[in-house]
């Protein structure tokens, strides 16, 4: 009798998350959001900026010559895909990419804020949080769409995420989650390792730290990739941090090497996944950023409520259920809060059953 009612529990539960009408008609079955922090919309629409490419404004150590030859070119649209080239050669003609305001598109985050723990909260629980002001706030009291995902039993122990931050242990809550979670310095591998784990945690512990929080981008990618190798996670975060971390230091060369590497791990990481039977044509990408910054000679080092347009950030979609529409123009304003509900509507579920104040999905998911 136990045993039927539980069937029973688990059936209501499923029949109240079920996104209606989609469930039937998606392919997707795996979502992996990606976020190069303060990664800003102007150099993905417009590569790199002119004004920048010098050591006064710019902060750089390699030579203009340099740069110029590797990232700049007359042509704007020659010039993103320059810094940019998997996401504008795949990205942007298979999917959608929101964010390019010359061209009437709009996304911004809602929060007010416009710094990264309420920028993740808000993309990650569909709404923005008053009560997080700061980075150092604290374990998050809002449910994210991970942690309630990884809460249904089809999706229990698939639920994945990792990032370079040691701040999202506090964002996802990683004690009441129980999320699989990889953040910050840790090292990564544990149990019976072989000499290349061993490496790699030496790595972690051996290597000076630009930021005691903040692990370098490709450290990540490697136990990352080895966990989707491994595990075949069905909702995964990847969190790279460098593209912040550069601008904040005024090194706009690095800014500019560490997004173009942000561009070749995530084209590695699509490259991986698609040639998996587990991923292949059933996997949706969503690429993004938590928040702008400012767009001066000096502006562009800060982002937050002192710093104008730190609100402006841009959001791509690729997967089997999203039209190729490519980069949007003249579109009705998009929301970081709307990514949370998006996550769970690709995976046929309804986040919004569970937290009614969410916002509603990106306008992505093609009605087929």
């Amino acid at each position: 009798m136990k045993t039927k009612l539980l069937f029973l529990a688990v059936q209501i539960i499923f029949l109240g998350v079920t996104a209606p009408h989609l469930s039937a008609q998606l392919k997707t079955r795996n979502v992996v959001l990606i976020v190069s922090d303060g990664l800003r919309w102007q150099e993905v629409f417009t590569g790199a900026d002119p004004n920048l490419l010098n050591e006064k404004n710019g902060g750089i150590w390699a030579s203009p010559e340099q740069l110029r030859r590797e990232f700049w070119n007359d042509d704007a649209v020659q010039r993103r895909a320059m810094l940019f080239p998997f996401l504008w050669s795949v990205v942007a003609k298979q999917g959608q990419i929101f964010g390019n305001q010359q061209k009437g598109s709009i996304a911004r985050v809602t929060n007010g804020l416009a710094f990264s723990y309420p920028g993740y909260n808000e993309m990650l629980t569909g709404r923005p949080d008053p009560r997080i002001n700061s980075n150092e706030f604290g374990p998050n009291p809002n449910v994210t769409v991970f942690e309630w995902m990884n809460q249904l039993p089809e999706f229990h122990g698939k639920v994945a995420a990792y990032a370079t931050w040691e701040v999202f242990k506090n964002i996802f809550n990683e004690p009441r989650s129980q999320l699989v979670l990889q953040a910050g310095w840790d090292p990564p591998e544990t149990g019976n390792l072989t000499p290349r784990q061993e490496l790699l945690n030496e790595l972690y512990r051996t290597t000076t730290r630009l930021d005691d929080e903040d692990v370098w981008d490709s450290f990540l990618q490697i136990p990352m990739l080895d966990y989707v190798k491994s595990a075949y996670p069905r909702l995964l975060f990847v969190g790279y941090g460098e593209t912040d971390n550069w601008a904040h230091a005024g090194r706009y060369d690095l800014v500019l090497e560490s997004a173009h590497q942000f561009d070749a791990f995530v084209r590695q990481l699509w490259e991986t996944m698609q040639a998996m039977p587990e991923y292949r044509a059933q996997t949706t990408f969503i690429i993004t950023t938590d928040h702008g910054r400012g767009s001066g000679l000096e502006e562009w080092k800060e982002h937050g409520v002192e710093e104008k347009g730190s609100e402006n950030i841009w959001i791509a979609v690729m997967g089997p259920d999203t039209d190729s529409l490519g980069e949007r123009a003249n579109t009705a304003t998009v929301t970081q809060a709307e990514i949370a509900s998006t996550i769970a509507q690709l995976l046929s579920k309804d986040f919004r059953k569970a937290s009614p104040d969410a916002a509603a999905p990106l306008p992505v998911v093609a009605d087929h």
